[in-house]
């Protein structure tokens, strides 16, 4: 049993063990996404203080999710052109400096609603420029074969902090106020700078890209018809864009569900958005553990997040929204930890940022309609109706893809001659021992 747990252990935190950068981008990462989520559910929390109204929230999560409409696939291109390292550092100065207007406007007193706005789309542009980038990164930090692992790794540091974060809020909130969210959050983006300043630049594992830096409309054409004729990648996307956009409003409907349909006040929505934090951690520490992607997993995720949605549909009590938004958690990081390692595994090292831009511009690029989608719904049906929706749609998604997947066994895995021909100069892009079924 004890060696059991040891050889677990050991697979889940593989990355971090063997490489010191990478150490030092989980350190810097996990102080500044607890403080990124207290700043989350602080400007929920102000906007609701400020207008009492589920679509004001879901104009809130627009405002902060425009920027990735607009410069979502321009930033998986500036990720592909410019030093990683050096453009995740200057964006997070960036969005220190945003949130230490939040804490000044809260501090000062002027809680002006356009404001908040304002701020909350500055901090998502800043999110949106950086967000290929980071992500690329992970591929020079590790060694390709760890590459699921350090993925996967990299969704729990982002949902530990969901946990972390909320529930630290929710005690600050109702006991000091807004405001030293924000000030709060500031501080922490101390914390990844300094880790990505102390990188050491000659351990960087080196792109093998042959290309010269691309141009904004030729390198964007050519990711989009890389992912366009590259069958797995698009169906991952697809899967991603609809249900990221329709099942994926938590920022608008967790505070809504909490506030108006369990009456409950910043602790209840501090435990909520906690459940869910704790179900990605456990989501993503499985997936961890696996070390290869999975198509079976994604999609099986992408079912269970669906049905757990329609769970909360029917629900009006604390305890169950709380178990149900656990398991919900685990799904969604089974997801989306299993898209993100194939698509960085099938993709070519001159196309990563562009893929991986794709990739979250999918997942965040039509989220400002959804969340205007989301707050409506909740007005004219409340969660009961909003969940619905995302609910069933997520499940005609995963039959749909079960369906692809039956339909065209050669989805899922990716056989050496193919990765070699679609990256040239390094190992295989995705061999059978990194995606399976």
């Amino acid at each position: 049993m004890t060696a059991a747990f040891l050889g677990f252990h050991r697979r889940m935190f593989a990355s971090v063990r063997m490489h010191r950068n990478y150490r030092l981008f989980c350190t810097g990462q996990v102080v500044s996404l607890v403080g990124t989520w207290m700043q989350n559910l602080a400007l929920a929390w102000l906007v609701i203080e400020l207008t009492h109204s589920p679509l004001a929230v879901g104009l809130l999560v627009f405002c902060r999710l425009l920027p990735f409409t607009i410069l979502g696939l321009v930033a998986g291109v500036a990720a592909d052109r410019v030093d990683k390292r050096r453009l995740v550092m200057a964006m997070q100065a960036f969005a220190l400096v945003v949130a230490s207007a939040l804490a000044v406007m809260v501090f000062a007193g002027i809680e002006q609603l356009w404001l908040v706005y304002l701020l909350a789309a500055l901090g998502g542009a800043a999110i949106a420029m950086e967000a290929p980038a980071r992500h690329a990164l992970t591929s020079q930090l590790v060694a390709r074969e760890e590459l699921p692992n350090a993925i996967a790794l990299n969704s729990s540091l982002f949902s530990a902090s969901r946990i972390v974060g909320p529930s630290v809020a929710g005690v600050i909130v109702a006991v000091a106020g807004v405001g030293w969210c924000f000030a709060l959050n500031a501080v922490s983006y101390l914390a990844v700078l300094a880790a990505l300043w102390l990188m050491d630049e000659d351990a960087l594992f080196k792109s093998h890209a042959t290309e010269g830096r691309p141009t904004l409309v030729r390198g964007t054409r050519e990711g989009l018809a890389y992912v366009w004729r590259t069958r797995r990648l698009r169906l991952i996307l697809i899967i991603t864009a609809v249900l990221a956009t329709v099942g994926f409003n938590f920022h608008v409907l967790v505070p809504v569900l909490a506030t108006v349909t369990l009456h409950g006040g910043p602790e209840v929505l501090g435990i909520l958005s906690a459940c869910f934090g704790a179900g990605a951690l456990i989501g993503a520490l499985l997936s961890a553990s696996r070390g290869r992607a999975s198509w079976r997993w994604l999609i099986g995720g992408v079912l269970g997040f669906s049905i757990s949605l329609l769970g909360l549909a029917l629900q009006h009590s604390v305890p169950a929204a709380a178990a149900l938004l656990l398991v919900t958690g685990v799904c969604f990081t089974t997801w989306t930890a299993n898209s993100e390692a194939i698509l960085q595994l099938t993709a070519p090292d001159r196309l990563r940022g562009r893929v991986l831009g794709i990739y979250l511009w999918a997942f965040g690029g039509l989220a400002p309609f959804g969340g205007l989608l989301a707050g409506w719904l909740s007005e004219v049906g409340g969660t009961e109706l909003a969940f619905s929706v995302a609910g069933l749609t997520g499940l005609a998604l995963g039959l749909y893809a079960l369906f692809e997947l039956f339909g065209s066994p050669s989805l899922t895995t990716v056989s050496p001659e193919r990765a070699s021909g679609a990256i040239a100069g390094r190992e295989p892009a995705a061999t059978g021992a990194a995606v399976g079924e």
